[in-house]
């Protein structure tokens, strides 16, 4: 039996989803562990691995990812104060939203909060907060664009000519500006891009990082010591959502970094990552239950309770974000062809528009009425995104683990009933 398999029988068992419970969110607390150990077997010492807190905002995912010995990138007020809450030390999380308040860059320097600047009157900003805290602790640097090129899905990426994210480093002169902007400030000792994102070549990451590496090099040379001691270089490894094999893996990462940029393999910098997709994405599913079938045209069309108020990013950019689904019996047995003929399915979500849609026209095993659907590599961005909670109350989610040779499952968030929710008003 596969390992999810044994995750959707014991959430039957356990009589999780039920008229009440439609949805459910589970999250593989072991495979999250393994993740975790590849990445940090995949690189040397000098590499500290944060984890891209908006990917998963759920305090109790967070909890065991610092466990197993990650730090926390936030981009927003919020995600801090659930990294907080998750326990992470202040010098273990790095902020980098690219529209930092004030009160959020001095809450930043004041409690000692790496972070990167985004752009010069952030700059501006900064130089009045050193000031006022001279001896802050805060590993601060800026974030570069190296303006080297889109992936595949041009809405996510970070390293075009025209990003919103960060210093065009290739334009006019501001590569001697920024050179020159380190020189006159000596606190500033980290340089950050982020160049990866879905879509986007390993070897594409690969330049990023040598643009900012190379970079490093000349503002050292040029000031006549070490000044900038830490690159951070970002996330953006992307997932396979075809099948369950892991690639790119964590390794083949890097060996391409190596080969292109041999020098972050030493010890002379400390280096960063702050991936997201790559550590939960495939550590999380999503379980809905089938509540009506009928036929349309020539289409069998299931409709289910995960749609766009959870699958937001593959529901209006299906192809872009296509996700893989599996039907099972009520009991737990997986439909496959062996058991269940094929048919053309369109698996549909609970949101009353016509695109809320999960998959289309897909040759599966022909679901019916109480039937469960998996929807798989959902353990980032779907079902941990906070609107999510706020527009669909009968989703729950659920960690599983392995314990004393079974299955342990146990509540993350626990979904408020139709009756709860009318109680309260």
């Amino acid at each position: 039996m596969s390992r999810k398999q044994e995750i959707i029988n014991s959430a039957i068992r356990a009589n999780i989803i039920d008229e009440n419970l439609i949805a459910i969110g589970v999250m593989d607390l072991n495979g999250l562990e393994k993740t975790v150990n590849d990445a940090y077997a995949a690189f040397p010492q000098n590499f500290f691995h944060t984890f891209a807190v908006k990917a998963n905002a759920l305090v109790n995912v967070l909890k065991p990812l610092r466990e197993y010995g990650m730090g926390a990138e936030v981009a927003s007020p919020g995600e801090l104060m659930i990294a907080r809450a998750a326990g992470f030390s202040t010098k273990d999380i790095i902020f980098d939203s690219p529209a930092k308040t004030m009160v959020d860059l001095h809450t930043c320097i004041k409690h000692n909060i790496s972070l990167n600047i985004d752009n010069l009157q952030e700059l501006e900003r900064i130089d009045h907060l050193i000031k006022e805290f001279p001896k802050t602790q805060s590993v601060i640097g800026f974030r570069v664009n190296p303006q080297i090129g889109s992936g595949q899905i041009a809405s996510t990426s970070t390293a075009t000519a025209t990003s919103k994210f960060g210093f065009a480093l290739t334009d006019g002169n501001n590569r001697q500006q920024l050179i020159n902007i380190y020189k006159e400030r000596p606190w500033l000792n980290s340089i950050h891009t982020h160049t990866g994102s879905q879509g986007c070549e390993l070897e594409l990451m690969a330049g990023g990082v040598k643009v900012i590496t190379d970079l490093a090099e000349e503002i050292n040379a040029l000031v006549g010591h070490q000044q900038v001691v830490r690159l951070d270089i970002g996330g953006g490894l992307p997932v396979n959502f075809a099948s369950d094999e892991v690639t790119p893996s964590f390794q083949e990462y890097a060996d391409i970094l190596k080969a292109t940029v041999p020098l972050i393999f030493t010890d002379k910098y400390q280096v960063k990552t702050e991936f997201g997709r790559a550590i939960v994405a495939k550590n999380g599913v999503i379980i809905t239950r089938v509540e009506y079938t009928k036929n349309s045209g020539d289409r069998h069309i299931a409709i289910t309770h995960a749609g766009a108020q959870i699958l937001t990013r593959t529901v209006f950019l299906p192809k872009s974000w296509p996700l893989r689904v599996t039907g099972y019996l009520p009991t737990g047995e997986e439909r496959t062809a062996n058991n269940t003929e094929l048919v053309a399915t369109d698996v549909a979500g609970p949101c009353c528009f016509a695109g809320d849609l999960i998959c289309v026209n897909q040759a599966l095993p022909k679901l019916v009425a109480n039937d469960y659907v998996m929807v798989h590599d959902t353990g980032g961005y779907y079902f941990s995104n906070h609107f999510d909670y706020n527009s669909l109350p009968r989703i729950g989610v659920y960690s599983v683990y392995g314990k004393d040779d079974a299955l342990q499952i146990e509540c993350i968030r626990q979904a408020d009933t139709i009756e709860d929710v009318l109680n309260k008003m």
